[in-house]
């Protein structure tokens, strides 16, 4: 999975349509909300604004928005790039200044797919990608005896995350975070050295 590290945009013409594509990094709805206003404010004079974005690794949201397009020819194709490139935590934005000519709904889905992909090429062109690594949260439960235990076998996970831990009367609860890849050799693990426990898992 990709997360773009800063802005970048593509611009072309179709038929005398001016199309720009623009890649945010957004993590979140409020980021989205606000780049969303800035465009329309910035580029008010625009026939559309249309929209696609994901979130989160794992992926836990996503949608588009065709602003006026027909239905499933803007936003829908560029949804469909995003998830084919593995592009998360982003909001893809397709700005079109209509120019007089119809391009029909096949022309519509192959610009608008078009620009995006002319936007991903050229934040691969200045580097603009990083890799992410999807992960899953575990908490383990322990008495108190037993808490060094977890930090132990964690210790052999290097890209283990640990969140914090907590004591309840005689219990020990520990949350960590690792590659989801690395979740089943986890279990088997801890399994093994605590005899039978279990670790509760959680996206």
């Amino acid at each position: 999975m990709k997360r773009l590290k800063d802005f970048v945009s593509f611009k072309f013409r179709e038929k005398a349509s001016v199309f720009l594509t623009e890649l945010h990094p957004a993590e979140d709805k409020e980021a989205r909300n606000s780049l969303m206003l800035a465009v329309r404010k910035r580029d008010y004079d625009a026939t559309h604004h249309c929209s696609a974005w994901r979130e989160g690794v794992p992926v836990i949201a996503y949608g588009s928005d065709d602003d006026g397009e027909p239905a499933g020819t803007a936003g829908a194709p560029m949804l469909k790039v995003l998830e084919g490139q593995g592009i998360t935590d982003v909001l893809a934005i397709c700005v079109r200044w209509y120019g007089g000519t119809k391009l029909g709904t096949g022309g519509l889905v192959r610009a608008y797919t078009e620009g995006l992909q002319g936007a991903i090429s050229e934040g691969w062109r200045q580097n603009l990608f990083e890799e992410v690594c999807e992960t899953v949260k575990g908490i383990i439960e322990v008495s108190t005896e037993m808490a060094h235990l977890p930090f132990t076998i964690l210790g052999g996970f290097k890209n283990a995350e640990i969140l914090g831990q907590d004591f309840d009367k005689s219990v020990s609860i520990l949350t960590f975070r690792i590659p989801t890849e690395e979740r089943q050799e986890m279990e088997q693990a801890w399994r093994e050295r605590s005899r039978g426990g279990i670790i509760e898992w959680q996206n």
